[in-house]
């Protein structure tokens, strides 16, 4: 959703405006009296039971061996790349579902301003998600079958969020040895080794000691808080950020903890670090990333929400062994030549490219001065040199296609980027005609909103479905990360209409859809693929696990 509407203050409604339909007779009736032409009309059990599809058979999901790509976290892995390792199942049917937050919050117009973690799965193709389970932000994290959606197992967390407007993601991640992190209190991480387990023991660390935080548990719980998602890189270490309240009994300040997998704990405070006096701690939602060769760690930092400014914010490339500082930008607007708006609404994290370019994306300076679509920043490794920019950055992390993936495409860049390029009507500029884009960053045009020159449209496609709150207009894009399967050229994208898309770049068609609810304004969501080719979606909080 854009901005504007994020004013609307949070209160529970009523259970039956949820937006999901039952019953399945009136669900496929409707369906077909609206024209709407589904892939299926039917859902699965959120305790792994059987599927009705299409013709009213049942079939009961089966439990089956695999041992395939794992999905380590938001956008796949440390680049934040979202290139998926095996070829994706075709959109046939959902095959089973469960809830990612069983007491959603919705704002008093209807919309769900709670951003969701990515889910994470192992190479035995176990998917674990977060899980908020009361009205209040309570959480724990659980394993489920991919196969079935059965639960393996389920663990208690006691974190508390950040002070925050729309609602942070919980998030977990996976390293390449299987051992699966998750954020508690007071920036304590509960750890599993071998994540399939179900017997397997649940252990905890924290970055300043553990001595110290038994020593003042409640104070620190109260003080000390993560507030990004954590990222693994390949050597199994982890990095992640933290907001400290002055005074606490640790002695930290707000920064970045790195930890490895023998619990050697470090950390850096972000103030002094950019000498600006401004900057004080990480950008909430934003996960750090980790360049392709391990040495650098990229991550984003801002200005405090409660000083009442629009948060100015930097890029920083940290040394991944020491977190000093190697390198930095200041995060500006390419139109205005004024600081860029970092907001902690986002969830835009930073992507590596393969040739080891940097991409994050940003609100422009002046509220809607650029229909609150931001922008696509971009930068060289060492951060030293600011390229060609992407029209569209809010809420975002750029996904990397190959260029092989278009066969249409005739230039000489070996990768491109995937982003949402919707065009808010609420802005009070836009026109609503909401898009998704490959873009080419090493080229130009003019921008369609701006002045500006911008990264080329290589291929672009409009949302399927009319919005009726603007005539003309389509529901919005709803991702902050898409997958890419470069194995069938295509790209899985959700969308506020309800329905998950798959994006066939050969042909720049919407080639499949299956219709998870029937839509609502939230906040932007990842998808993810499993260990078997199954596709993952978020929508009107519910994990939906979808395929053949």
């Amino acid at each position: 959703m854009n901005t504007l509407i994020g004013m609307q203050t949070s209160a529970q409604i009523n259970l039956n405006k949820r937006y999901s339909w039952q019953d399945k007779a009136i669900k496929c009736a409707l369906s077909l009296m609206a024209g709407l032409v589904l892939v299926s009309c039917g859902g699965g059990s959120s305790s792994g039971g059987s599927t009705v599809v299409s013709g009213g058979d049942v079939i009961p999901p089966k439990e089956t061996q695999v041992n395939g790509p794992a999905w380590f976290g938001l956008g796949r892995n440390a680049q934040h790349d979202a290139i998926s390792g095996i070829a994706t199942q075709p959109l046939n049917r959902i095959l089973w579902k469960t809830g990612v937050d069983l007491a959603p919050q919705y704002s008093a117009a209807g919309y769900l301003f709670y951003h969701y973690g990515s889910p994470v799965i192992t190479a035995k193709n176990t998917v674990i998600l977060p899980v908020k389970f009361e009205a209040a932000d309570t959480y724990r994290f659980e394993a489920r079958s991919g196969s079935t959606g059965a639960q393996i197992w389920s663990v208690p967390s006691d974190y508390i969020m950040p002070t925050h407007r729309w609602t942070p993601s919980y998030n977990l991640t996976l390293t390449s040895n299987n051992r699966v992190y998750a954020p508690g209190a007071g920036g304590k991480l509960y750890y599993r080794d071998d994540a399939d387990s179900a017997t397997a023991t649940t252990q905890t660390t924290v970055f300043y000691g553990d001595a110290k935080y038994t020593a003042a548990k409640a104070a620190l719980d109260a003080a000390v808080f993560i507030n990004t998602p954590v990222t693994a890189d390949a050597q199994n270490n982890i990095y992640f950020g933290f907001v400290a309240n002055a005074g606490n009994p640790a002695g930290v300040s707000s920064g970045f903890a790195r930890i490895t997998a023998d619990g050697k704990a470090t950390w850096v405070a972000v103030a002094g670090m950019t000498e600006d006096a401004s900057i004080v701690k990480p950008a909430t939602n934003s996960a750090p990333a980790v360049s392709a060769d391990q040495k650098t760690l990229y991550v984003v930092v801002n200005a405090d929400a409660a000083t009442g400014i629009r948060q100015a914010g930097y890029l920083l490339a940290l040394d991944s062994a020491t977190l000093a500082v190697k390198g930095k930008v200041r995060l500006m607007d390419p139109q205005e030549k004024a600081a860029a708006f970092v907001s902690d609404d986002s969830t835009a994290s930073p992507t590596i490219g393969p040739d080891g370019d940097v991409y994050i994306g940003v609100l422009e300076t002046t509220a809607s001065a650029h229909n609150q679509r931001g922008w696509m920043l971009h930068f060289n490794a060492d951060l030293s040199q600011t390229k060609l920019p992407g029209s569209f950055g809010w809420d975002d992390t750029a996904s990397i296609v190959p260029s092989s993936m278009l066969p249409s495409y005739k230039g000489i860049s070996p990768y491109l980027i995937m982003v949402k390029y919707n065009n808010y009507a609420r802005s009070g500029t836009g026109d609503s005609k909401n898009r998704i884009a490959i873009l080419d960053p090493n080229t130009s045009q003019k921008d369609s909103v701006s002045e500006q020159q911008v990264m080329t449209e290589v291929l672009t496609i409009l949302g399927a479905t009319p919005d009726p709150n603007w005539p003309g207009g389509v529901y919005e894009w709803c991702i902050n990360t898409a997958a890419v399967d470069p194995f069938t050229r295509s790209i899985l994208v959700n969308s506020e209409d309800g329905y998950l898309y798959r994006w066939d770049l050969a042909t720049n068609t919407l080639s499949e859809r299956i219709r998870l609810t029937s839509g609502l304004g939230e906040s932007y969501t990842p998808t993810a693929i499993g260990a078997d080719g199954a596709v993952y979606a978020i929508n009107n909080a519910v994990l939906f696990a979808v395929g053949k």
